[in-house]
C-alpha cells in the first residue's frame, strides 16, 4: 500500500491546534539541545518544561500535557528519572514520545529503551538507523547519524508500531509515519537541517506535543513533521549558512502560525 501524502489542510490544522491549544511539554532531553528545543516548541506556540530532578519529574509530568523522553546525554541516574516520569505519566493518562537518541551504538541507551518499549509510548520518532536498532534489526548507526535510509527501516518501523501499539516516525530525506497498518510521508525540508544541532530532537518535541492534540494521532505527528520541514525549506531560502538558519528556521515556524 503506497504512503498517504501529508494534505495542506491537515497541516493548517494541527498548527491551528497547537497554538489553540498551546499544549505543555515537559521535554527530559539531552542537555545539547535543551535551548533551541524550547524555542522550536515556544515558536508553534506550544509551552516547554525541562523538569530533570528524579524527585521532581514525575510529579511535573501530572501537569504536562506531554511527556518527551530522549535518551541523548542518558545517565543511570536520569535514567531513574526518565522512567518515574514515564510511570507517572501511564498513571495520569499523559502521552509520552520516546526519542532513541543513538539507540544501538551503546549498550546503556540500548537495554533503556528496550525497557521503556514496554511501557506503552504514544509515539517513537527517530532516525532510520535508531529505528532499525530498537527494532533489534541493527546495530545502530554512526553516533548520532543515521547510516541507513528511512525508506529502508519503514518495514522495522510498522513492525515496532503494530507491536507496541505506537505510531512510529522514521525521518530523513523522506519522513514515514506509520501506526504499522496506515503511513504517511512527508517530503521536504533541507540539507542546511542536518547542519544545526538539535533539529531532530525539537522535532520530537513537536511529535510529543501534537499527540496531546485532539483529531487523529498519526495524522497530527505527520503534520508535525511536515511543520519542521516546510520551516527548513524556508529557511533555506532566507539563509547563508546554518548560523543564520537557526533564526531564519525559528522565525518560519512561528510564521506558519500566523493568520
Amino acid at each position: 500500500m503506497q504512503p498517504e501524502l501529508l494534505s495542506s489542510a491537515q497541516l493548517a490544522h494541527t498548527s491551528h491546534l497547537l497554538r489553540d491549544r498551546s499544549p505543555l511539554v515537559h521535554c527530559m532531553t539531552n542537555d545539547v539541545v535543551q535551548t533551541f528545543t524550547a524555542n522550536v516548541l515556544l515558536a508553534l506556540g506550544a509551552s516547554p518544561a525541562m523538569v530533570i530532578d528524579a524527585e521532581e519529574a514525575p510529579q511535573f509530568t501530572t501537569l504536562a500535557d506531554a511527556l518527551l523522553i530522549n535518551v541523548g546525554t542518558l545517565t543511570q541516574s536520569r535514567a531513574a528519572a526518565m522512567r518515574s516520569a514515564v510511570e507517572s505519566a501511564n498513571a495520569n493518562h499523559k502521552p509520552w514520545t520516546l526519542d532513541p537518541v543513538a539507540v544501538g551504538a551503546l549498550s546503556l541507551r540500548t537495554e533503556f529503551c528496550q525497557q521503556l518499549l514496554a511501557l506503552s509510548p504514544a509515539a517513537i520518532r527517530g532516525n532510520a538507523s535508531e529505528i532499525l536498532a530498537l527494532a533489534g534489526m541493527s546495530h545502530g548507526g554512526r553516533g548520532v547519524d543515521t547510516t541507513d535510509t528511512a525508506a529502508a527501516a519503514l518495514p522495522a518501523a510498522q513492525a515496532l508500531a503494530r507491536q507496541f501499539s505506537t505510531v512510529v516516525a522514521v525521518t530523513g530525506e523522506v519522513d514515514y509515519i506509520t501506526d504499522g497498518r496506515r503511513t504517511a510521508s512527508v517530503k521536504g525540508g533541507s540539507s542546511l537541517m542536518t547542519r544545526v544541532v538539535g533539529t531532530g530532537c525539537a522535532l520530537s518535541a513537536v511529535v510529543a506535543a501534537s499527540c496531546a492534540l485532539s483529531g487523529d494521532r498519526l495524522d497530527n505527528i505527520a503534520a508535525a513533521c511536515g511543520l519542521m520541514k516546510q520551516a527548513g525549506g524556508v529557511a533555506t531560502e532566507n539563509s547563508n549558512g546554518p548560523g543564520s538558519f537557526v533564526a531564519a528556521f525559528l522565525d518560519a515556524l512561528y510564521a506558519e502560525g500566523q493568520p
